[in-house]
């Protein structure tokens, strides 16, 4: 693996202010649109992800992609140590708080990657003696984890401490040679102390499969759990090619590792190829992922092919362009998506949406919006709330939104309130925040689907 590139590897709302049928989630839901990936995930129990960089949230159909996509973000680079931590004790967050900022603002669950590296080290680091080195390790670990304490569903705690090849070996780095073998161990119960939330994991690549490498992983995770040493989750980097194809034992590999009591999590997957072969590879890592009950999601290592750390190997699930690849459609379908948006009903069935103010306060006020059904029944529907910016919804309840990429437009469709007789109702609600506009939002048009 290139150690060369900059890799990849590795206010509340009060109580009083709910209505009772209320389901508090962010307007994503932590999901995408229905047939998206993230919806599709969700659905099946998982998160579907991506890897972000932050100078390219600008770029609209970068952004848009995500948000319509994915209901997960791990940074590529924005949280290492060289961008956290560049000076001693100097740390800064500016790119990486864009990134938590964009993922919270979507629902989305966040990944932190990576606190303990070899790689993207600052010089400072392998300087150090063994008593300063670990002081400096322990302090990293902290400040960073407490900075984003509440926001991180996962970090990767150590990434990629162990050698290639036959030996099983430890991975020579500053934090191998001056501290030993426990540096791992030291860094995991540091990081339970600063988030004691937060899922704590150890990720690698090239332990796909059942290898020596592998071996020694499963090794060092056996002996944590057996002596109570925090760890919760174990990261398959996943980067697949002709050359290092899927294992055959990819499902088997993941089981045993769950059953040794974490999470397992495909935490960076891309897969070199294109047209079918690119497909089946993948469907085959989704249904491994699908088939290990704590595989708890997904996270594929860019959004388009353009951007890939291995972009002439075209190996995500959008073209440069944007496109959806046959890969992206295999994937899709294997969680039990459909990328279909649905038909009108035939005979000329409508439906219609009629907006009311409910519960106002000095800050944000609660809409509802009922639906009702025409002269003939329906089995699906689908309409638009647009608000005025500065103002954003929060909170949705009884439907399942999504978004357009300005976030002032949300897309309602049902959330198994689709199927109406003739003639009935149903409705959903959302919570406004003025942010000093009391501006009531534009209600689109039903759709029937």
């Amino acid at each position: 693996m290139p150690t060369s590139l900059p890799r990849r590897a590795g206010g509340a709302v009060t109580t009083a202010l709910l209505a009772a049928t209320m389901v508090t989630a962010l307007s994503h839901t932590a999901t995408a649109a229905d047939g998206t990936l993230g919806s599709a995930a969700a659905a099946k129990g998982r998160y579907f992800g991506t890897a972000v960089a932050a100078n390219h949230l600008g770029e609209s159909a970068y952004a848009g992609t995500l948000d319509r996509e994915f209901n997960a973000v791990t940074p590529e680079n924005e949280m290492k140590w060289d961008a956290t931590e560049p000076t001693r004790n100097t740390f800064t967050f500016t790119a990486a708080d864009q990134i938590a900022g964009h993922a919270q603002s979507q629902g989305m669950k966040l990944r932190g990657h990576t606190l303990v590296w070899h790689s993207q080290l600052p010089s400072w680091v392998s300087g150090l003696g063994a008593s300063d080195l670990r002081t400096a390790m322990n302090n990293h670990i902290t400040q960073v984890m407490q900075h984003y304490k509440g926001k991180i569903y996962a970090w990767d705690v150590v990434n990629e401490a162990f050698q290639d090849g036959s030996s099983g070996a430890r991975r020579s780095s500053p934090f191998q040679d001056k501290l030993g073998n426990g540096f791992i161990e030291e860094a995991f119960r540091t990081a339970r102390t600063a988030d004691p939330d937060a899922k704590l994991c150890y990720n690698d690549y090239n332990t796909d499969g059942v290898n020596a490498k592998s071996n020694a992983v499963y090794t060092m995770v056996k002996d944590f759990k057996s002596r109570g040493v925090p760890i919760d989750c174990v990261g398959f980097q996943s980067h697949f090619n002709n050359d290092s194809p899927v294992p055959a034992d990819y499902q088997a590999n993941l089981q045993r590792f769950a059953d040794l009591g974490v999470d397992v999590q495909i935490t960076e997957l891309d897969i070199e190829g294109s047209g079918t072969t690119q497909a089946d590879n993948y469907t085959n890592v989704v249904k491994a992922c699908l088939a290990v009950t704590r595989c708890t999601g997904i996270t594929v290592w860019g959004i388009t092919d353009k951007y890939s750390w291995r972009a002439g190997g075209t190996p995500l699930l959008f073209d440069s362009n944007y496109n959806k690849k046959p890969a992206y459609t295999a994937v899709l379908t294997t969680l039990g998506g459909s990328s279909g948006g649905g038909t009108p009903t035939p005979g000329g069935a409508t439906c219609t949406a009629t907006y009311s103010k409910q519960e106002e306060w000095s800050d944000r006020f609660n809409g509802q919006v009922t639906i009702t059904a025409g002269s003939s029944p329906i089995s699906g529907w689908s309409t638009t709330v647009t608000v005025t910016s500065p103002q954003k919804i929060s909170t949705t309840w009884n439907g399942t939104p999504t978004w357009d990429g300005s976030g002032n437009v949300m897309t309602m469709r049902p959330n198994g309130n689709g199927s109406l007789a003739a003639g009935t109702s149903t409705s959903f609600g959302f919570t406004v925040m003025k942010n000093g506009s009391s501006t009531a939002p534009v209600i689109g048009a039903c759709t029937v689907s």
